[in-house]
C-alpha cells in the first residue's frame, strides 16, 4: 500500500468524526492511565485499555471496524494529552535558546517515524482486513508512548 493509501485508510478512522463512528473511550482513563505512569516509563499496561473497554459498548466493537476505531478514538485522546505536553515541554525550555527549535525538529521527526512505522505495520499484512487495525494500534502505542516521552522531558 502507498504512504497515500494509508493516509485515507487512517483518515477514515481519525477521532474527528467520532459522532459519525459510535467509538467513545473515557478520556478520564486515558488522563489516568498517564498519570498514574511513572517517570522513566513509556509502555504501561494501560496503553490500549480504554479502546479495549470502547469495544465491549461500540455496536461493531468486535469487528475490525469496531476495533480500529476504538483504537483511534484513545488515539484522539492520548494525542489531546501529546499536544498538550508538546506545548508545556516547549514553553518550559524557552530559558535555553534554541532547544524550542530543537524540540520542534525533533517532534516532526517523530511525526514522520510514527507515519513510517504504522505504514509499515498496515503494509506487512498485505491485503488483509488485519492491516487497519494493526495502523490504528501503532498510532495509539506510538502517541501514547511520545506523550509520556514528552512529559518525562520536563522532569515530571
Amino acid at each position: 500500500m502507498t504512504r497515500i493509501g494509508l493516509f485515507l485508510a487512517l483518515a477514515i478512522l481519525l477521532p474527528a468524526p467520532l459522532a459519525a463512528q459510535d467509538a467513545q473511550v473515557d478520556a478520564g482513563a486515558v488522563a489516568a492511565c498517564f498519570a498514574g505512569t511513572e517517570c522513566g516509563d513509556v509502555d504501561p499496561d494501560c496503553i490500549g485499555a480504554a479502546a479495549e473497554a470502547c469495544q465491549q459498548t461500540h455496536p461493531q466493537g468486535q469487528t475490525t471496524l469496531g476495533i480500529s476505531e476504538c483504537l483511534m478514538a484513545e488515539a484522539g485522546a492520548w494525542d489531546d494529552l501529546l499536544n498538550l505536553e508538546y506545548r508545556l515541554t516547549r514553553d518550559g525550555f524557552t530559558d535555553q535558546p534554541g532547544l524550542p527549535d530543537t524540540l520542534l525538529a525533533a517532534q516532526r521527526a517523530w511525526i514522520a517515524l510514527r507515519d513510517a512505522d504504522c505504514a509499515l505495520a498496515y503494509d506487512r499484512y498485505g491485503g488483509g482486513s488485519m492491516r487497519v487495525i494493526a495502523a490504528a494500534d501503532c498510532r495509539l502505542r506510538h502517541t501514547a508512548r511520545r506523550a509520556l516521552e514528552l512529559r518525562d522531558m520536563r522532569g515530571m
